[in-house]
């Protein structure tokens, strides 16, 4: 009897220690995780188009020539810091958009100086907002980017505030929202931003992120303008419901400041579109 229970000990003594050591070599021989080398950007460094170039890549070349009479932007966040203003308007820049805000925790250090630089030269300016839904409310942010330069005025030089809504340089591409409540808390900005300014918000995304995290949701073309992302030749197909857009940022790597960008209308339109 004594036997069996020491046996019966010494096998349990083995399996404890062999234990550890099993799950140890299974452990390494494990593959790592697909997300395992990847860096997470720090909060507030994103920007228009951030994700882009690497989720949808580029579909050839950006167009060669300029479209005649399309006015020519440019977009710029703190990565930029200080622009070369002078420069982009002889090379033909006729617009700009500047990074105010993201979340309801980050407003751009450089805004002030890039937003009062552009209209120095001569440019009609406006401001982005980089939406995280899964911070807080779409009505919070709106507010934070209003309060933070976002807001607009019939002066004539100033376009209306930009929902930049786009893939999550931070974690899930949605945000952790299904569908419907992707286009809930788009909404719920939409409709907060029209009641701080009397305007439509435009918003900017790409196709194939509209697609997967809306459902390709048509129920916004009616009153919002767009602004398509997509580096190749033409905008491409555009989400549901809208028949044209407003502008299109064909390309990351453009002369001076690198996103660019193109108004789909002529000077006078664009001048209208501030005027609202």
């Amino acid at each position: 009897m004594r036997n069996r229970i020491a046996t019966a000990a010494l096998r349990l003594r083995l399996y404890a220690t062999g234990l550890p050591v099993a799950v140890s070599l299974l452990w390494t021989a494990l593959p790592p995780s697909p997300d395992a080398s990847r860096t997470v950007p720090a909060r507030g460094t994103a920007y228009m188009g951030m994700g882009v170039v690497s989720h949808d890549g580029r579909s050839g070349a950006p167009p060669a020539d300029r479209a005649a009479g399309q006015p020519e932007g440019v977009d710029v966040s703190s990565h930029q810091r200080t622009v070369d203003w002078p420069t982009l308007w002889a090379d033909g820049t006729r617009f700009a958009y500047v990074k105010a805000t993201e979340g309801t925790y980050y407003s751009n250090p450089y805004f002030g100086e890039q937003y009062g630089g552009s209209q120095a030269v001569g440019m009609i300016r406006g401001a982005y907002h980089f939406a995280t839904p899964d911070t807080t409310s779409g009505a919070a942010q709106a507010d934070y980017f209003v309060d933070r330069g976002g807001g607009w005025s019939g002066d004539g030089v100033t376009l209306p505030g930009v929902l930049d809504i786009e893939w999550n340089p931070y974690g899930d591409a949605c945000y952790g929202k299904s569908p419907s409540g992707m286009v809930a808390w788009i909404g719920d900005f939409l409709s907060r931003y029209r009641a701080r300014t009397g305007r439509d918000a435009v918003i900017y995304t790409a196709t194939s992120w509209w697609t997967q995290c809306t459902g390709n949701h048509a129920g916004f073309a009616a009153t919002t303008p767009l602004w398509i992302a997509r580096y190749a030749s033409t905008p491409g197909p555009l989400p549901a419901g809208w028949k044209y857009h407003t502008f299109w940022q064909y390309t990351s790597t453009g002369p001076t400041v690198g996103d660019h960008d193109r108004f789909n209308g002529t000077p006078d339109a664009l001048r209208t579109l501030a005027k609202g």
